[in-house]
């Protein structure tokens, strides 16, 4: 816990540009145009968040959040280009071309209770709304980690920091400002962030935050189910997929997330194994710039949870296996949209790549060749090859499956035994010609 009993300090270690690394090229364009525009009107503008702390450690930022003692409305009254969004939190967005610069204003550590003010608390103590407004010094408190409650000055080009956050970005520590049970109560998805952090960053998560975890992680069921979603894409489509699933498992997240994968991984070592081989391809091809879908990995954990309930419906009416395994998916598919709401766009190929794998296991005849054809077909054979990796399809067929793609139509044939049988020209019958009828007229 960092400075818990110190809310009111005032004034921040100031490090001057001499003493740290954070240089504007590692800036993005946009963000300098907004922050030196909010400077020149006569406002405060500070770089805050992971874009100074991925430059602190040498990263190339991508996040570039701006703060400010700018209201909303004055931002937006500076940009054309400027719309606000949120009612939870008050933001401003400015867009350039597809890049967005988020600012927010400055925020005041305040009561629900208080008079007038527009903040509001549940039962549990997360915040429902929160825009009251203040100063800096104020602002600070209500950031989550140290390492992200660094402010880089436009002004001078110093670095603001009131809680020792440059510290733990040097010794690679993940601490809460405050209170841990406060600052997980007021925000449980910052269980989450903490997880993804330590995964993305390699810090080590302090001691009362893994504590504070641990006691208050049933408090994620109160979090709606589709930003769960949101920051499910953040966890595992960011190149540290499999350390951030090893630390969900570790704090009993995961199954805060996934319940019916959970109990699956408990008891079968092997889907712990194919769901690890997932996780490690999904970083590769992040590493390798290549793109991912979040379809295929929610195929992946759903798939045990999915193979179950299949076997179950046959068990107790006649269904094919892929109708079984369609019919399993819509239903586990719908159970896991009270923990992680999942759209439907990525729900229906999920289903269908699930239900084609039993497909995979007949290599002839014309049905098996118009698989290839299938829109699905890249998704499902890539299932597939990672079942057979984990032993769980035949080897052989898998190898099939990769020559025949890189076969000519006549190659295709023959693999698929699909001799085309000679035609042969049937003569045609003369047509009788009808008499014509004779009038008795």
């Amino acid at each position: 816990m960092k400075n818990s009993g110190n809310t009111n300090k005032s004034e921040p270690t100031i490090i001057p540009r001499p003493s740290h690394n954070v240089s504007r090229n590692e800036i993005s364009r946009s963000a300098l145009k907004v922050l030196y525009r909010l400077h020149q009107s006569g406002f405060q503008a500070f770089l805050v968040g992971g874009g100074v702390r991925d430059a602190l450690l040498g990263l190339h930022p991508k996040d570039f959040d701006i703060a400010t003692d700018a209201s909303p409305d004055e931002v937006r009254a500076l940009f054309s280009n400027c719309r606000l969004i949120g009612r939870r939190f008050r933001l401003a967005h400015v867009r350039f071309g597809r890049e967005i610069i988020e600012v927010a204003t400055f925020r005041a550590a305040t009561d629900a209770n208080e008079k007038h003010a527009d903040v509001e608390h549940d039962d549990e103590g997360r915040i429902l709304r929160d825009n009251v407004y203040g100063k800096i010094e104020e602002d600070v408190w209500r950031r989550d980690f140290t390492c992200n409650a660094l402010y880089y000055n436009i002004a001078d080009f110093s670095i603001w920091d009131y809680v020792g956050g440059a510290k733990d970005v040097e010794q690679r520590r993940l601490e809460f400002i405050g209170d841990p049970d406060t600052r997980i109560r007021e925000d449980p998805v910052r269980m989450l962030r903490a997880v993804r952090f330590a995964a993305k960053l390699d810090f080590r998560i302090a001691s009362d935050v893994k504590e504070s975890i641990l006691k208050n992680r049933e408090l994620l069921s109160n979090v709606p189910a589709a930003r769960l979603f949101d920051e499910f894409l953040k966890m595992f489509q960011a190149g540290c997929a499999q350390k951030t699933f090893e630390l969900l498992r570790e704090y009993g997240l995961f199954r805060m997330l996934f319940t019916e994968t959970d109990k699956e991984l408990d008891k079968d070592g092997e889907f712990l194994r194919f769901v690890h081989m997932a996780l490690e391809n999904t970083d590769a091809r992040v590493a390798a710039d290549k793109s991912v879908t979040p379809m295929f990995l929610l195929g992946v954990f759903l798939w045990a949870p999915v193979k179950a309930f299949a076997e179950k419906l046959r068990s107790k009416e006649k269904m094919s296996i892929s109708q079984s395994l369609s019919l399993a998916s819509y239903e586990i598919a719908g159970l896991q949209q009270s923990r992680v709401s999942i759209p439907r766009r990525f729900t229906t190929p999920m289903r269908e790549m699930l239900a084609m794998q039993p497909r995979f296991d007949v290599n002839r005849g014309k049905r098996a060749s118009k698989l290839l054809e299938h829109r699905r077909f890249r998704a499902a054979y890539d299932f597939m090859m990672l079942r057979a990796k984990c032993g769980d399809f035949d080897s052989d067929l898998a190898q099939f499956w990769t020559d025949v793609q890189l076969q000519n139509s006549d190659q295709r044939a023959v693999s698929f035994e699909l001799a085309s049988k000679p035609t042969t020209s049937k003569r045609r019958r003369p047509r009788k010609r009808r008499k014509p009828k004779v009038s008795s007229a």
